[in-house]
């Protein structure tokens, strides 16, 4: 490629997230996206001539071109892992959004094909770059609230309602556990790189408003293996919200929004700080070309990601028994 300081991706998936992507990033110097596909790729024409995109016919094509460094995939779920492993047999890296897949097995065999190729793998946890939850995370590392004790995490909000019948995100098989995918994962992986590995969950799952076979109200119990707890809730059909709460020894921290955070201690002294609104979804992108640079690892490990999608299983398997606890292998 001309500029070897430049990473040049291709997006797979065009629907409302793909172009969203596309647009934080069009003033990036780090990363550029060159060109585009989807299933219906030709309905997209305008948008990508507009944007000064190449048009893929198919996924394959992308794979075949040598211009490429990188493929962000904005694809079902379900597509995940064949999509990154074809990638990695192309020497590409890979960006995914999140869940990276719905299965452990398929996690570790993603990993496993781009660790072969000595490729990376970016995950879309863009609230890792929100300053907040860095501000968070710091004064967690720095004991400012002693020994963590239990955390509590919610991202709900009404997108269920823009969902139709027959739309990919509309299917239970694509968005098991409700909201999980689209919202809820997102609470997770901020819980597991505080608390780490989870040990074992208890999950609860149910539609109780949509009229079609999709989950819209999900809350789980959990206990992590460095003895800390946790409780989740993720509703598809009520107003937004994004909660972290953290619970210390010595007084609790408070994302009450993504936005602000709030500490308080025993001596029940409260700080409150608003940050200004963040490109956390550019952030992100660029923090996985930074690591295909060999600049700084992405913030998310392998470890972690497979952390994740094991606990996103194990939820999915307790809801589907009863909210039986299941015990993570």
């Amino acid at each position: 490629r001309k500029d070897l300081n430049m990473i040049n991706a291709a997006m797979i998936g065009l629907g409302w997230w793909g172009k969203h992507s596309i647009d934080s990033i069009k003033m990036s110097e780090k990363i550029k996206i060159t060109g585009a596909c989807s299933r219906n790729t030709e309905n997209h024409k305008d948008f990508l001539s507009e944007n000064g995109l190449h048009l893929y016919k198919t996924y394959q094509e992308v794979l075949n071109d040598k211009s490429i460094d990188a493929v962000i995939l904005t694809t079902p779920h379900s597509m995940h892992a064949e999509q990154i492993i074809a990638a990695a047999e192309h020497d590409k890296h890979v960006f995914a959004e999140k869940p990276l897949t719905l299965t452990k097995a398929d996690a570790v065999r993603c990993l496993d094909a781009l660790k072969k190729k000595n490729l990376k793998l970016g995950i879309g946890f863009s609230r890792r770059f929100q300053p907040a939850y860095l501000d968070l995370m710091n004064m967690v590392k720095d004991g400012e609230i002693g020994q963590v004790l239990h955390i509590e995490g919610e991202q709900s909000g009404p997108s269920a309602y823009k969902l139709k019948d027959g739309m990919w995100r509309a299917k239970k098989e694509e968005s098991p556990g409700g909201a999980m995918a689209a919202r809820g994962t997102h609470v997770m992986d901020a819980m597991i790189s505080i608390a780490g590995e989870v040990d074992r969950i208890s999950c609860i799952s149910e539609r109780r408003v949509l009229d079609f076979d999709l989950d819209d109200t999900t809350s789980m119990m959990m206990k992590f293996k460095s003895g800390i707890s946790g409780y989740l809730g993720t509703i598809y059909v009520t107003a937004d919200i994004w909660r972290l709460h953290v619970y210390g020894s010595k007084g609790y921290l408070l994302m009450d929004a993504e936005t602000r955070l709030i500490k308080k201690t025993l001596d029940n002294k409260e700080s409150v700080k608003d940050y200004p609104p963040t490109n956390i979804v550019g952030l992100a992108l660029e923090a996985f070309a930074d690591d295909v640079e060999g600049k700084k690892a992405f913030p998310v490990t392998s470890e972690e990601a497979i952390y994740g999608v094991a606990a996103f299983e194990a939820m999915v398997k307790s809801a589907q028994n009863e909210y039986e606890w299941v015990k993570l292998d």
